[in-house]
């Protein structure tokens, strides 16, 4: 039902959004059209990447997953970028911690947990990914903010590229660590349950032409998504930060935020954590390290440098998820206790 009402989506918002664009339509209409286009086409992404997970095995799956999961939201930023609207970037990339962390692993804790009392996932990973949050959020995000408050633009600007070596770096290593050195190290105590040999939905052709084909559609529309956020700001009297932490993080992470809820509820608990903190990681270990480095090429670079709102919802979002998950098992009310955070924030930042 809902693969019909995507490729609905696509078939219909594709056109529109090049017509659209063309005929100069209403702004507003037009934000509409390409949030919408932008979700169905991620949902085809993240149906194309699972097709090639299951095909070439899960070191190379976890990759693509890693890659293509926040490509969406990339493409939005790096368009961005270009037309100077730092503060929305980074803003996103807060709105993508936040989502991820709260509203995410949220929903997914508290639909898993209506239909299953307890549900487990595994303890070594949440404490490896707790050190990993730690140091990735609060360590690379809150440091710049104390250091540069006596610097100058340009000592920022080389703290923040600094730093963002640093972290794409570590990243990698992290990869390295779970994907070659430490893989299967770490597994559950218990026994693991059976599962039925998964088939993939397309053929490995099918997929890589489906993932290129929805990428381009996803970088035409994107562009043209960025060029309406003034004017639709101006209309709902929305301002750049709630665009940014609210809109465009949903909107670039709508699949996997829907992948990850289906998980949770086929009480496969392992996969949902790993997609919202997974997410979270790559966010801000790649993602926004990489976006630092990009803004180079563009007349307004953008430091590593949040606003203390920004930076103080993601440090309260960290602990609170280090302290939900710390122990490898959830429930419902864990669940509404990370949705709650979530929306006390989000009425903040629209406030704001």
């Amino acid at each position: 039902m809902v693969n019909k009402i995507f490729l609905g989506l696509v078939l219909l918002g594709v056109p529109i959004s090049v017509i659209g664009s063309f005929l100069h339509w209403p702004s507003v209409i037009m934000f509409i059209v390409y949030c919408l286009t932008i979700v169905a086409l991620a949902g085809f992404m993240g149906r194309a990447t699972e097709s090639l997970a299951i095909v070439m095995g899960p070191r190379i799956g976890g990759l693509l997953n890693a890659t293509f999961g926040n490509a969406v939201e990339l493409i939005i930023s790096i368009f961005s970028l270009k037309a100077g609207l730092v503060g929305v970037v980074l803003a996103s990339l807060t709105g993508s911690v936040l989502g991820n962390l709260l509203l995410v692993a949220g929903l997914s804790f508290f639909v898993g947990g209506t239909k299953y009392k307890r549900q487990k996932f595994n303890v070594f990973d949440a404490r490896h990914n707790a050190g990993l949050l730690i140091f990735a959020v609060i360590v690379a995000f809150v440091i710049p903010e104390v250091f540069t408050q006596d610097m100058n633009e340009s000592s920022t600007m080389s703290l923040s590229v600094g730093i963002s070596i640093i972290l794409i770096l570590l990243y990698l290593a992290a990869l390295f660590f779970k994907l070659v050195t430490h893989r299967g190290v770490y597994q559950h105590t218990e026994k693991p349950e059976e599962h039925e040999e998964e088939v993939p939905e397309w053929s490995r052709k099918k997929a890589i032409i489906i993932l290129a084909a929805a990428t381009l559609a996803v970088a035409y529309v994107s562009e043209k998504l960025v060029h309406t956020f003034s004017e639709v700001g101006e209309t709902f009297g929305w301002s750049e930060l709630f665009i940014g932490v609210i809109i465009v993080a949903i909107v670039g992470n709508a699949a996997e935020h829907a992948s990850a809820v289906i998980m949770a509820y086929k009480n496969k608990m392992d996969v949902a954590v790993e997609i919202a903190v997974g997410s979270t990681l790559q966010v801000a270990m790649f993602v926004a390290p990489v976006l630092v480095l990009i803004s180079l090429m563009y007349p307004t670079h953008m430091p590593l440098v949040f606003t203390m709102p920004e930076l103080i919802s993601m440090v309260t979002a960290v602990f609170l998820m280090i302290m939900i998950s710390n122990d490898g098992e959830t429930n419902w009310f864990e669940g509404l206790t990370l949705l709650a955070a979530y929306f006390i924030m989000g009425i903040g930042f629209y406030l704001l």
